[in-house]
């Protein structure tokens, strides 16, 4: 039995005042059965833990006692940034030590205050993932962790949308960046800085290489500009389409915000029946066409042909395959 958890029982006593048992292995993730263990081990070393029956009742200190063991450790210091990110403490492999921090960080504010942080603790959440998808396994993200804190080159194998589609590089991990649920390693290599996605890493392992990550390097700075360009070099092109009042409607819902933003900046009355002719950025046509299919009969593509051409097809394709099942 680890006297952390011991430690940790204490804390949560001073923190919260008054705490069941099954409160206690809730917190800790351990069974009630250990809880009450625990609680029994502190009342043997001296700790003044006493027991209040009833529906009511739990646990909790002798009125006046508290203890000054509030200090952190190491990987605690490491974890204090992720205090209010349970999720991404979980992926860092921070869990124990968020849930630590926490603890110790109430136990060492006044009675008034504590409450008021639990309160305010209890009426938010964070929740990263985006609606309507899974949160991405990462399971290589730990060893990437290690690395980052390490300073240590790593050798990975990659996945990337190009061809030759599996590579094999050296990284230099520089930081890591939870956006929208997935996570994201800036890492230098022998070509510069460059971004991976954390879940296309199909292996890694690490290397006796050390290095120094440059002292000018910001990663937030780094991301806004990577995140600047990216949005430069996702659009292409442009089309040319015609939109219903009811496309236009469900246009938030389908289609990224820069598009949204496009049609509303761009929209020409076509008729009096609400149709608008407007002008949208573009990935590719192939893109392009699969997006604008979500919103059915609402939408008509003008320009560019090839855009039109593959529309048409598909929507052929789709009337072939359910006429057969008309006939």
């Amino acid at each position: 039995m680890p006297a952390s958890r011991l430690l940790s029982v204490l804390l949560l006593l001073q923190a919260r005042g008054r705490v069941s048992a099954r409160a206690i292995a809730d917190e800790l993730h351990v069974s009630v059965r250990t809880a009450y263990r625990d609680l029994a081990r502190l009342q043997a070393a001296g700790v003044p833990v006493c027991a209040e029956p009833g529906p009511g009742g739990g646990y909790r200190l002798l009125d006046g006692y508290r203890t000054r063991l509030t200090g952190m450790s190491e990987g605690e210091a490491r974890a204090l940034f992720f205090t209010g990110l349970p999720g991404a403490a979980a992926d860092l492999g921070f869990a124990d030590e968020v849930a630590a921090v926490r603890l110790k960080l109430l136990a060492a504010l006044p009675a008034g205050l504590r409450e008021e942080a639990a309160r305010f603790s209890g009426v938010f959440h964070l929740d990263a993932p985006g609606w309507y998808r899974d949160p991405e396994p990462a399971p290589h993200l730990p060893l990437l962790v290690d690395a980052l804190l390490a300073r240590r080159a790593v050798d990975v194998r990659y996945r990337r949308w190009r061809a030759p589609q599996e590579v094999d590089r050296r990284l230099r991990p520089y930081g890591l960046v939870l956006k929208s649920g997935t996570w994201y390693l800036v890492a230098a290599t022998g070509k510069g800085t460059a971004t991976y996605r954390v879940t296309q890493v199909l292996d890694a392992a690490p290397t006796d290489e050390l290095f120094d990550r440059p002292t000018e390097f910001d990663l937030g700075a780094y991301w806004a500009s990577y995140l600047a360009d990216f949005q430069e070099r996702r659009y292409t092109g442009t089309a040319t389409i015609r939109l219903s009042s009811r496309g236009r409607h469900r246009l938030p819902d389908n289609a990224p915000p820069e598009v949204v933003r496009a049609v509303d900046a761009s929209a020409t009355p076509v008729g009096a029946d609400g149709w608008v002719e407007a002008t949208i950025p573009i990935e590719s046509v192939e893109h392009a066409c699969g997006e604008l299919l979500r919103l059915g009969a609402e939408v008509e593509a003008l320009a560019p042909p090839e855009l039109r051409e593959s529309m048409a097809a598909t929507v052929g394709r789709l009337a072939r395959a359910y006429a057969s099942e008309l006939r």
